[in-house]
């Protein structure tokens, strides 16, 4: 018998059934409006005050600020609200329904992380009619499996304002004070196409891509001797071959090629750098081929993320899961909302190996320690 309480389950299948896949593919892309709405609603109906922001009208995506309380400092519980795509042929139950069994909970989004939500919501309940000191806003965000629009929007609005947040990423409730940085791009070869029969009447892009492929593997290689942080389970940053497209018919000689890929990154990189780079590194291959190439951002990048020294949210998180802060390879919005000053964490229910799979679960045992401490955490904070 499930100890969660049936309004909290309710709430989980509300939002799980509100589909938000964010993606860089735009047959596979989105609108979040529904899951805001629903947010904005309910937050309402618990005496918050929300603002929907718009921040792609033509793609519909938006952000949601719900505010209870008001004066300076504050806490923000932060989350995203998008999911990313899911195959349905290898899911054993619905992704769009919430499948409680063998105590747990299953739906897409559950975990990354739409159902930190509802799990708010529980978690100011106890203390909902009670005078906030400081404000106590909740933040819920477009696109952040995609590009992270909504967080980078957020910031060159420099709003929310708050002296201190959390972003509910799951972490099995453990305090993350340092995760790696991120970027996505693609590489686009233009060669020329020709009859298979002979090769001197074109331009193979797909022969060149080898290189390509060849010289960003050594680039790899570089970077692993080059840069090292002992705070992650992989030390060194890496470089991942992710998908590939070019040629249009086995005996035609291919006339274009794609590559994307992404860096994880470690302290002391740049971005615009490791671009630089890369780009360096394909004009090698390609100017001696008279192949031409583009190069193009999938996704911007987010840096390298660390709590403040002597971090105020992070020493509270310690204290009240009896975890020290740890590191992870995932990244986070996190540098988006220290960018606007505020002592960020990432720290939230479920766990990072259970995102982006079929059959996505939350443990049922992790959802009332996670109200119990977010209750506490918002108390010390805001009353």
């Amino acid at each position: 018998m499930s100890l969660v309480l049936p309004g909290l389950l309710q709430q989980f299948d509300k939002v799980v059934s509100l589909p938000s896949v964010s993606s860089a593919n735009l047959d596979l892309d989105m609108s979040n409006k529904a899951v805001i709405d629903y947010l904005a609603n309910a937050f309402e109906d618990m005496g918050f005050s929300c603002e929907v922001i718009p921040c792609d009208l033509d793609r519909k995506k938006f952000n949601l600020i719900a505010t209870l309380g008001s004066g300076p400092g504050g806490l923000v519980l932060a989350g995203h609200t998008d999911t990313v795509p899911f195959d349905q042929e290898l899911w054993t139950v619905d992704p769009f329904h919430l499948t409680e069994k063998d105590d747990k909970v299953y739906g897409l989004g559950i975990t990354d992380m739409k159902g930190f939500f509802p799990i708010v919501m529980e978690a100011i309940k106890p203390i909902i009619g009670q005078e906030f000191k400081e404000p106590l806003i909740v933040l819920a965000t477009a696109d952040e499996e995609s590009s992270m629009l909504g967080a980078k929007s957020l910031a060159e609005l420099g709003k929310p304002k708050a002296r201190s947040a959390l972003i509910g990423e799951p972490t099995g409730l453990q305090p993350v004070k340092a995760h790696k940085g991120i970027m996505m791009d693609s590489i686009r070869l233009l060669g020329e196409s020709g009859h298979s029969s002979d090769p001197a009447l074109g331009k193979n892009a797909l022969d060149a891509m080898h290189q390509v492929m060849s010289e960003l593997i050594e680039y790899r290689n570089d970077l692993k001797e080059k840069y090292t942080s002992e705070l992650f389970s992989i030390p060194y940053p890496t470089l991942n071959l992710g998908a590939i497209h070019g040629g249009d018919n086995p005996n035609r000689i291919c006339g274009h090629c794609e590559l994307e890929f992404d860096v994880r990154l470690t302290p002391g990189m740049n971005i615009d750098t490791v671009r630089a780079e890369i780009k360096e590194r394909v004009k090698r291959v390609t100017e001696p081929l008279g192949i031409g190439f583009e190069m193009g951002e999938v996704f911007s990048g987010v840096p390298a993320f660390f709590a403040e020294e002597n971090s105020a949210m992070l020493k509270a998180a310690e204290e009240l899961t009896g975890h020290s802060g740890i590191s992870v390879l995932f990244g986070t919005e996190g540098p988006f909302l220290q960018q606007m000053g505020m002592d960020t964490i990432i720290m939230g229910p479920g766990n990072i190996d259970q995102a982006h799979q079929p059959d996505e679960y939350m443990s049922m045992e992790m959802i009332n320690p996670s109200i119990d401490i977010l209750t506490k955490l918002v108390s010390r904070h805001c009353l």
